[in-house]
């Protein structure tokens, strides 16, 4: 059987769609496990602290609900509903204040977890913050973080 055009890219799309939301369940499946804690032997103590006024642009999105209820990697537990955030190598407790360039809209966050570890992304927003900035209808956007505490 020979596929038209329009068939084709509805198949591909489809089968797309299917492929992705299998590797979202497959994580979110791991995260659920009783006992499972990222990054197991890793500590990230640090008792600097980050110059305010320091700034940092680039991709930001946001994660939770395969976290919530989990250990950070700062020790607390993930609550998705907390404006948090993690960033590679800001120190716990750091207070960021993050603005999305393309809309202005902006979210006070904390430092308390590690990541994101997806391409050149600088920082994971809690799901919370991510709604407060509409990362939830895009996924991810250009923002510019500023150390505020």
């Amino acid at each position: 059987m020979i596929l038209s055009k329009g068939k084709f890219a509805v198949v591909a799309v489809l089968s797309a769609a299917l492929l992705l939301s299998g590797c979202a369940a497959a994580n979110a499946k791991i995260a659920s496990r009783k006992g499972y804690v990222r990054f197991p032997g890793k500590h990230y103590a640090s008792g600097e602290k980050a110059e305010i006024g320091t700034k940092i642009e680039g991709e930001a999105s946001y994660y939770g609900p395969g976290f919530d209820g989990k250990q950070t990697a700062s020790g607390e537990i993930f609550d998705q509903d907390d404006y948090t955030c993690a960033h590679k190598t800001l120190p716990f407790g750091t207070k960021l204040k993050v603005v999305r360039k393309d809309n202005g809209e902006s979210v006070e966050v904390r430092v308390n977890d590690r990541g994101p570890y997806v391409g050149d992304r600088i920082l994971d927003l809690s799901v919370a913050a991510g709604k407060k900035i509409g990362l939830d209808k895009v996924g991810h956007a250009t923002v510019t973080a500023t150390v505020i505490e």
